[in-house]
């Protein structure tokens, strides 16, 4: 009973007690449990068909790339070039996020830890900001640092497409001007804080937008949904992705004065010799070889023809795991390339088949060639005889090292 005073007078009333919540019976709750189950596994596999679908072009544009960027190219051409094979492979990166994203934990991010050039990542940066700005006769000024750490260990591809975004949020509210991408690295107890700024001469935001500029499917105001598109999560994605990274996105704007946007991540130093931007095929020179390639998509076929007649070798095609095994009884093949997720008979039982064949055709080298890199399955590749694995986007650098290994 609680008392309260009503017209001067003390009065009583009842508090009713709150019910205890039913729990649910164990059988119903096991079914919920169940369907929450096989809803994620929906979902998840949903996602994975959805990311093999997007890499399937994108191994041809990133091994195409490479071949563009090994070849007799001036400077300022080859600069483009690795430009293009980078973002081919940031985009393949993203595609394998979304079978991550099925699979974490909803409260938070799953954050790799990839080691990295943070000048690299900055001059990738600023090479797209620059082409872009051009398109709009927007000029740009490059700072990075010249302290900047040799390699880091940090969510690269989550940083990448942070600062994409506000690379573009900059030149699409940009229309005359100059944009300033500045990359600086400061060391700190907890590693390296990498910090990043993008500052515009564009439209700008105020005061009063600015409130709501971090929220989810909020944009700066409804003129600017209408006028720019977007569905406004970018802002709030790249801050929650700062925030997880353990930094922080903050922005200073003037209404018709432009905008200033400053990214901030933490990262680990690593005491290491980065690899070269620069891409070159090794100088490893192999006999022509006649080579089988089982592949049943027709893009990867287009692509695989291109890299290998490219390399000078001679390529026949198969689109299933039987015609692999046939063909292969035929003889003189010195290789074959087996895609491991054929429709049918996949390649690994493929490959235990050709294994099985009488005298030398059954010790006809077999490279592995998969979208897939879950544990077990290169070593399911093995162990069926496969003498190498490829992981697709595949490198003609590590096509023509794989080739010397099993001609030499």
């Amino acid at each position: 009973m609680v008392a309260g005073r009503v017209g001067g007078r003390m009065a009583r009333r009842k508090v009713k007690k709150k019910k205890p919540r039913r729990r649910p019976p164990p059988r119903k709750a096991a079914r919920k449990t169940a369907r929450k189950a096989n809803d994620a596994r929906a979902i998840q596999a949903v996602l994975a068909g959805i990311a093999h679908d997007i890499r399937t072009p994108l191994t041809g544009i990133v091994a195409l790339a490479e071949l563009l960027a090994s070849s007799n190219l001036g400077v300022r051409e080859r600069e483009w070039a690795n430009a293009l094979k980078s973002g081919a492979d940031h985009l393949t990166a993203l595609a394998n996020l979304i079978v991550d994203a099925a699979k974490a934990d909803s409260k938070g991010l799953v954050l790799r830890n990839d080691r990295f050039s943070p000048r690299a990542l900055a001059e990738n940066i600023s090479t797209i900001l620059t082409a872009r700005a051009s398109n709009k006769n927007v000029s740009t000024e490059i700072q990075i640092a010249d302290d900047l750490p040799l390699v880091v260990a940090a969510d690269v591809v989550r940083l990448r497409a942070a600062l994409e975004n506000l690379a573009d949020n900059a030149v699409k509210f940009t229309h005359e001007g100059n944009i300033v991408f500045t990359a600086t690295a400061e060391p700190v107890q907890k590693g390296i804080r990498l910090s990043y700024s993008i500052a515009d001469s564009g439209i700008g935001i105020s005061p009063g937008e600015l409130k709501h500029l971090f929220r989810p499917f909020a944009q700066a105001s409804t003129a600017i949904a209408r006028r720019y598109g977007g569905a406004g999560l970018g802002l709030s994605l790249v801050k929650r992705i700062a925030k997880a990274m353990g930094g922080d996105l903050t922005v200073a704007s003037n209404h018709g004065s432009g905008s200033t946007f400053e990214l901030t991540i933490m990262a680990e130093h690593v005491v290491a010799v980065p690899a070269t931007d620069r891409v070159d095929l090794p100088p490893i020179l192999i006999r022509p070889l006649s080579i089988l390639c089982a592949e049943d998509n027709p893009y990867g076929r287009i692509v695989m023809n291109t890299i290998l007649r490219e390399l000078g070798h001679h390529v026949d095609f198969v689109e299933t795991g039987d015609a692999a095994v046939t063909a292969t009884m035929r003889g003189n093949y010195d290789a074959i390339l087996m895609d491991v997720t054929l429709g049918g008979l996949n390649g690994i039982e493929a490959t235990r088949r050709i294994r099985a064949l009488p005298g030398n055709l059954a010790r006809t080298p077999v490279i592995g060639i998969s979208g897939r890199s879950e544990p077990g399955e290169e070593q399911a590749a093995r162990a069926a005889g496969m003498n190498g694995y490829l992981l697709k986007p595949v490198s003609p650098r590590k096509l023509v090292e794989t080739l010397a290994s099993i001609a030499s």
